[in-house]
């Protein structure tokens, strides 16, 4: 099946469905395609989360966002880009993914296939890659890492209830994961690499964590690394020695990336050293003509630099270089 449009957005996250609505309001025919459901990465964020920043910022299409209390949590961020979705009507191709992209600048083709296994193509004279970073966790590339009781993305507390869990990493998602298993009943060490809980932790999280650690609530080891997970233990290089800790789950929890190796089978060209796709800064169209990038992934493996506060914006730029 080949359908024609003025351009595809691949992927639906926030910057996505920014750019949508910026492409559509300008007259441009566009259809978004997402591999999983709208917004999947914040799907998968924690079930309790709370955002850090206050709902304004999150905004897109001059929709505006209600909340509850100053922040808002994950629950009403995914009503509110639900509901701005259907607001604009746009055309969303979910659980869909883009296996290829074709052609050249105004006569694209993106090949895809959808969760049954159909095969699509679009014709499209612009494309726009908004496909984020959450899909590919930093992996810890130790023995055992691919036994199914390591975790690489935290969801909620209650299953691992009265277990002993280890929790890799020091930044938020490894602090809010760690506290919530222990006020759970789980029974938690934290393993980090460096000498602290990370200086970017939410205020209200990081005393929270670093005294339920000074009282022994939660064992931690800095300085420290995995070096092995087996199927009831893992191994822990530490400052005063290799120690073996009895566990039951391990939720490596030490960040994510943007998906490279799409990004180099589309020709996007990296910067060596930064891995930040070349892209023109007024136009973030990037070196293959009529293909745009948008979002976090503009900043290669500087994921901390750009947020949905920031990235919503892009679609002002790419839609109106794309209309002139």
């Amino acid at each position: 099946m080949t359908e024609s449009f003025d351009v595809v957005v691949v992927g639906a996250g926030p910057t996505g469905l920014a750019c949508g609505i910026e492409l559509q309001q300008r007259g441009l025919r566009t259809v978004l395609v997402e591999k999983g459901c709208v917004v999947n990465s914040i799907y998968h964020y924690p079930t309790n989360m709370t955002f850090f920043t206050t709902p304004e910022l999150l905004e897109i299409g001059n929709i505006p966002m209600t909340s509850l209390n100053d922040k808002p949590n994950r629950t009403e961020a995914l009503k509110y880009y639900r509901r701005v979705a259907e607001h604009f009507r746009l055309e969303i191709r979910q659980y869909e993914r883009v296996d290829r992209i074709a052609g050249a600048d105004g006569a694209f083709q993106v090949f895809t296939t959808d969760r049954l296994e159909c095969p699509h193509v679009y014709r499209a004279r612009k494309i726009v890659l908004a496909t984020g970073y959450y899909d590919v966790p930093n992996m810890l590339e130790v023995p055992g890492e691919e036994l199914d009781k390591v975790l690489h993305y935290y969801k909620e507390a209650h299953p691992y209830y009265d277990h002993d869990v280890a929790v890799i990493g020091a930044k938020n998602s490894a602090a809010i994961a760690a506290l919530e298993l222990w006020w759970t009943g789980a029974r938690v060490t934290l393993i980090h690499r460096g000498a602290a809980i990370s200086d970017s932790v939410k205020y209200w999280i990081k005393p929270n964590i670093e005294n339920r650690i000074q009282n022994g609530e939660i064992r931690a080891y800095f300085h420290s690394r995995v070096v092995e997970i087996r199927r009831d233990s893992i191994r822990v290089a530490t400052p005063d020695g290799e120690v073996s800790l009895k566990n039951d789950f391990v939720f490596a929890l030490i960040g994510y990336r943007p998906d490279l190796a799409f990004l180099n089978a589309t020709g996007i060209t990296l910067e060596p050293d930064t891995l930040r796709p070349r892209t023109n800064p007024e136009t973030l169209e990037s070196e293959r003509a009529g293909i745009y990038l948008a979002g976090v992934i503009v900043a290669g493996m500087h994921t901390n630099e750009i947020f949905i506060e920031n990235g919503r914006l892009h679609g002002r730029l790419i839609a109106q270089s794309i209309r002139t």
